[in-house]
């Protein structure tokens, strides 16, 4: 088995330690407070669930995730852009910092980027890029893992599929010019992640924060905690050995 020399970290459960779902409640929650002054916030909040919902299914290479979502969006909503994406901005630059109060970030990501760093290794953001920059950012920064740490971020503006699309892992290796058995695939959600084991990435399955919803099931190389994460990269063990 050859060494991997890349690294794609999932953000939200993995480095980022959360309950995934109680922070989409919670920053949903935000959201429709946030525009509820001058929208219907529920119907807006559908809007913007069936807007995320098309651009998990697209598999169109021509759209970014961001084109999808704005159309599918704009055109249900019956709205101009220019109307309601100020305010979008505006929550997502005044707001949504704010939502730090609904992770657990723990010590171990940074010396954990810091190993993989030492060691070589490319690093990968491999969070679901259902999000604007800003907010991958704004969640990289309550870890205080500055963005020009990382080879390559996943962000909606630039990306054309979603987890657990097998395509986004190709876009990623396409990108850095990499094969997927060059790369390891860290993560806490058995579907989302672990599929990356589909193109022949090795896997690693953090379980502080584990999702699984039973089906599909696929294989797990190597598990364990944030910090046997850690030990791992740090040791060159496992699914990181050198040889």
């Amino acid at each position: 088995m050859n060494a991997a020399d890349t690294i794609l970290f999932d953000l939200d459960g993995t480095l980022l330690e959360m309950h995934t779902e109680s922070f989409i409640e919670h920053y949903l929650q935000e959201l429709g407070a946030y525009i509820g002054d001058r929208y219907d916030a529920k119907r807006m909040l559908a809007l913007i669930w069936d807007a995320t919902k098309a651009m998990v299914q697209s598999d169109d290479p021509q759209k970014t995730n961001e084109q999808v979502f704005t159309e599918h969006f704009l055109r249900a909503a019956g709205l101009p852009k220019e109307q309601i994406w100020p305010l979008f901005d505006a929550f997502y630059r005044d707001v949504f910092p704010t939502l730090v109060r609904h992770t657990h970030p723990s010590p171990w990501a940074k010396p954990i980027v810091a190993a993989a760093k030492r060691h070589g290794y490319r690093l990968v953001v491999a969070t679901n890029p259902v999000f604007p920059r800003e907010a991958i950012y704004c969640r990289l920064s309550w870890l205080e893992l500055p963005p020009e740490q990382f080879d390559l971020i996943t962000v909606y503006e630039d990306f054309h599929h979603t987890k657990p699309n097998p395509g986004y892992y190709r876009e990623i290796c396409d990108r850095l010019g990499v094969r997927p058995a060059d790369c390891v695939m860290v993560g806490n959600n058995m579907q989302e992640d672990m599929v990356a084991s589909q193109l022949g990435m090795k896997t690693f399955l953090v379980t502080d924060y584990l999702e699984d919803r039973g089906e599909p099931a696929y294989p797990v190389q190597q598990r364990g905690t944030i910090k046997e994460l850690y030990q791992a990269i740090a040791e060159r063990s496992g699914v990181f050995s050198a040889v």
